[in-house]
């Protein structure tokens, strides 16, 4: 028991939901006596897991999984309905960034305050203070009133005091969210310096590149319930998965409308291995154009690839093309596949692939969320 930080026992969450609300006088006297309706919602379901000191423990799940439940269980903010949490150390939560703000009060002001929240006293956090104010990046900004301030940069001067706690494990629930990209460099630079001190870190994320960078372990939520646990790389495909088909089901029902009705273009995934994923692009055509294909691979909403069929052989009849995407040439993650038909004469599209194909490429990612795996060629001298 010396190793565990957190240890969750058959955890069950339930809320009651009521459904009427009697507001007038009369109306509570016409219903004295009856028991008001309420619906139970179970948003946490017999969860039990076991997180060791030093370790990075990431939880993933889709909205509405029972993360952020399971979260305020493990920082005390609410009790299990059935189960148990031990926690052996202190624990600091970064929930709710910035709870305890006044929003009447300057930032600099409202640095003392939370430092005096989080244990510190004055002298302390005089010492802390520039630190914080170049970390959340808000030198011009600290004798102005918090009200004042947008939603991120109240987000950062939060974030910023809050790393200063003394603590001996750290609940992170979707930081990487509360700034710009140089922000959140900075906050994947504190979380390595995490890893190396070796702190107890649980960190909820839709991030699967973050999950798959820091974490050393972590499990998967699905309607409150515990589903997978098991390694980052592991963890992230199921969320991919899970992601995929959700996806595919939105397409279907909202396909994009055709933009020719001369040609058609429909893309099928044929087949997928371990090193490649072979796209079927069927053609129909009612004229005698000279036509090509063009396909596009897609991450994270960017082209990464494209790639047409031969301009020198154009289309001119209805048939079929097979395109073999090596997969060895991408890290781990979701893609997607778009195609278009063109004419060849002035590059033209005719028609689009209604739904973009889905794919995924499982494995970890060494890159830090590229796409592209380059080839090894290095040259030492």
């Amino acid at each position: 028991m010396n190793q565990i930080a957190i240890k969750v026992e058959n955890v069950s969450k339930n809320f009651k939901l009521p459904h009427e609300k009697q507001s007038s006088l009369k109306g509570k006297l016409i219903n004295f006596g009856k028991k008001s309706g309420f619906e139970t919602q179970y948003a946490l379901k017999d969860v039990s897991f076991e997180i060791e000191k030093g370790e990075f423990f990431g939880i993933v799940g889709r909205n509405g999984s029972g993360k952020s439940t399971l979260l305020k269980l493990l920082a005390g903010i609410y009790s299990p309905t059935i189960g148990s949490i031990h926690v052996s150390g202190k624990l600091t939560p970064f929930i709710e960034l910035g709870v305890g703000f006044n929003p009447e009060l300057t930032g600099r002001e409202n640095v003392f305050l939370n430092g005096a929240l989080l244990g510190f006293n004055r002298q302390e956090m005089t010492e802390k203070y520039p630190d914080i104010v170049e970390f959340a990046e808000l030198e011009r900004f600290m004798d102005q009133k918090l009200k004042n301030y947008s939603s991120g940069m109240q987000v950062r001067l939060a974030f910023s005091i809050a790393i200063r706690a003394q603590t001996d494990i750290l609940l992170l629930d979707e930081v990487l969210a509360v700034g710009d990209a140089a922000f959140q460099d900075k906050c994947y630079d504190y979380f390595e310096q995490l890893k190396e001190q070796k702190k107890t870190v649980i960190f909820v994320s839709h991030s699967m590149d973050a999950v798959r960078r820091f974490c050393t372990k972590a499990i998967y939520m699905e309607t409150g319930k515990l589903t997978h646990i098991g390694t980052p790389t592991e963890i992230a495909d199921v969320y991919l998965e899970e992601n995929m088909e959700l996806s595919l089901q939105n397409a279907a029902k909202n396909e994009t409308p055709s933009l020719s009705e001369s040609h058609k273009l429909t893309a099928k995934l044929k087949a997928q291995s371990k090193d490649s994923v072979s796209v079927d692009f069927t053609y129909k055509l009612k004229d005698k154009d000279e036509l090509y294909i063009g396909f596009s691979i897609i991450k994270d909403g960017i082209s990464i690839a494209e790639l047409t069929t031969s301009r020198l052989n154009p289309l001119t009849k209805s048939g079929t093309v097979t395109y073999e995407i090596d997969t060895r040439l991408l890290n781990g993650g979701s893609y997607q596949v778009g195609a278009g038909i063109y004419r060849l004469k002035n590059s033209r599209l005719l028609n689009m692939t209604k739904n973009k194909l889905l794919f995924i490429v499982k494995g970890s990612d060494e890159t830090r969320g590229g796409a592209l795996k380059l080839a090894d060629n290095w040259k030492y001298r």
